[in-house]
């Protein structure tokens, strides 16, 4: 039968659904005769969340590098480390490394330059610890380093600057810079006359004049220009502040030692920053890149350097400086090349041209007239026909056979490869390099020989020359890329510098120095901006980076 609404068992049944709520209720319907059943509805009263599925495990972490890369004492060296597993990051630290290694914490990286006594084979303990929370895991692994000891470098080959000993006025023992088909090299004994010979040598500011030996003993007052020999890896490189002439200028880092001589020997902090006091020049042969640095007006002052110009010179590869442009030299030329030297004197026989001034050289509208190898002029008087760059040789003819063994040396050299005008100065001064051991009674009969004993070799272009206005032009070097191998580095790791360049005659970086073969790896100190210079005969191309160290 049918239950009524009013059925006593509704509100039982209702009551009984709110404490059971779930309890089968299953043959319910035939409760006291009834023939339909309850409408109830049952409900959790108290309804949970889905159970969450536990996230995975992470895999074991561990040092996945099997093996590290020898190493040689003194030389760059870099190996990563690498770990798998865990959470990144990952934190490492190592135990047992050999002086002058480190390891990078956030990278594992291990670089430096292994000490002197870290050659062997070396036990070194690596941990990685991962991110994991809330108890991080760590993993560990012994790894074997060998640093083999320093490479014994071969004697250096004949025409390497790296037989140059070093000091002050040190001895090159042979070694003469630029290649040998150099301009500065050249044997012009058989040259053509130019055809302005005549012209030049009889006029004013040439004839009647005579030779003057422009160097002496340190006894009889140490005139010359000196000069010294360093190695940058171990001169540290310093700036120079160049102040007067920075737009021709090579302005670069140098490898300057503190006890550089200075040309006249100027007090230091005399003058300072730039007073003249003296051509001042500076002199710096580096025999680790083969490349010469001259000053001009170089003033020292508490460990500072300031000067009016710097240049530098590829004493492998003889550069052509910009038209137009000086160099610490009036005719922008560089000055070591020209020295007459005790040393090359000693060997028996002197390589290459010799530097000479005049007094009175050609000006014009444009400050005057040069020839190559010159680049620039620097004009006093419209009446003479002297011109910065102009060679003159002494005649075949001359005899020398009256003279010293040594002052015969130096003739021979200024028949053989002439004497080629680079300054104004004192007539016909000729330079070279005090020392004690030159005669200088002797070299006094240097100065008896006239100037009509003398003559012009034909010049490019032809006399008077080009000045400023009517110099060649055309297009600076193309840089097509400058770019750090990492760029971003810790202190104390290796860093390589490449660039490409097109139409350059040489280059140079600002913190580095001379640079050549579009490479260099250095090791930086700290974060700095880096400017790639390249430079021909119409001009300079510049390109920056920024290399971040932490």
């Amino acid at each position: 039968m049918a239950c009524p609404l009013g059925d006593p068992l509704m509100p039982a049944l209702r009551k009984f659904a709110f404490f059971a709520a779930l309890a089968t209720l299953s043959g319910l319907a035939m409760l006291s005769g009834c023939t339909s059943s309850p409408d109830l509805k049952v409900a959790d009263p108290s309804p949970s969340s889905p159970t969450p599925t536990p996230a995975p495990a992470p895999n074991p972490l561990a040092i996945t590098t099997g093996s590290l890369a020898a190493a040689t004492v003194g030389s760059a060296y870099s190996a990563p480390i690498v770990a798998s597993g865990g959470n990144t990051p990952y934190a490492f630290s190592a135990t047992g490394l050999p002086s002058g290694l480190t390891i990078a914490g956030p990278t594992g990286t291990i670089s430096g330059t292994p000490a002197a006594n870290t050659s062997g084979t070396t036990s070194i303990t690596i941990t990685v610890t991962d991110s994991t929370q809330p108890t991080a895991l760590t993993a560990s692994a012994t790894l074997s380093l060998t640093i083999n000891p320093a490479a014994v470098a071969p004697p250096p080959t004949a025409g390497s600057c790296k037989v140059m000993s070093l000091g002050a006025n040190a001895s090159l023992n042979g070694y003469v810079p630029f290649p040998a088909a150099n301009v500065w090299n050249t044997d012009i004994s058989a040259a053509p006359l130019d055809p302005n010979n005549t012209l030049i040598t009889t006029a004013a500011g040439f004839t009647g004049l005579h030779l003057h030996h422009n160097f002496s003993s340190v006894a009889a007052g140490n005139t010359g220009i000196p000069y010294i020999v360093v190695d940058s890896s171990t001169t540290p490189l310093v700036p120079i502040n160049v102040i007067d002439y920075a737009g021709q200028s090579d302005v670069a880092n140098a490898p300057y030692p503190l006890d550089a001589p200075i040309e006249g020997s100027p007090a230091d902090c005399s003058g300072w920053p730039d007073t003249y006091v003296g051509d001042s020049h500076v002199l710096v042969l580096d025999r680790a890149t083969c490349a010469l640095y001259e000053t001009y007006n170089t003033h020292r002052c508490n460990g500072a350097w300031n000067s009016s110009s710097e240049t530098i010179w590829d004493m492998d590869n003889y550069e052509q400086r910009p038209w137009s442009w000086t160099s610490a030299d009036a005719a922008g030329l560089p000055i070591f090349s020209g020295l007459i030297r005790y040393d090359e004197v000693q060997s028996g026989a002197i390589n290459h041209a010799i530097r000479f001034t005049m007094q009175q050289t050609k000006n014009d509208a444009n400050n005057g007239y040069f020839v190559y190898p010159a680049s620039h002029a620097a004009g006093t008087v419209w009446g003479v026909n002297n011109v910065m760059g102009m060679r003159i040789r002494l005649k075949a003819a001359f005899d020398i056979s009256a003279f010293s063994k040594t002052n015969q040396i130096i003739l021979t050299a200024m028949k053989k490869y002439g004497m080629i005008l680079a300054d104004n100065g004192g007539y016909f001064f000729f330079q070279g390099v005090a020392d004690p051991r030159w005669n200088d009674s002797d070299l006094l009969n240097l100065d008896t020989i006239q100037s009509s004993n003398f003559e012009v070799v034909q010049m490019t272009p032809a006399f008077p020359g080009y000045d400023s206005a009517s110099a060649p032009t055309g297009p600076p070097p193309t840089i097509n890329s400058f770019t750090a191998s990492p760029a971003t580095v810790s202190a104390g790791s290796p860093v390589t510098f490449t660039w490409t360049t097109t139409n350059d005659s040489y280059d140079f970086i600002d913190k580095l120095g001379a640079v050549r073969g579009g490479t260099v790896t250095f090791t930086p100190t700290a974060t700095a901006t880096y400017t790639l210079n390249a430079t021909n005969q119409y001009g300079r191309s510049t390109k920056q980076l920024t290399l971040t160290v932490h």
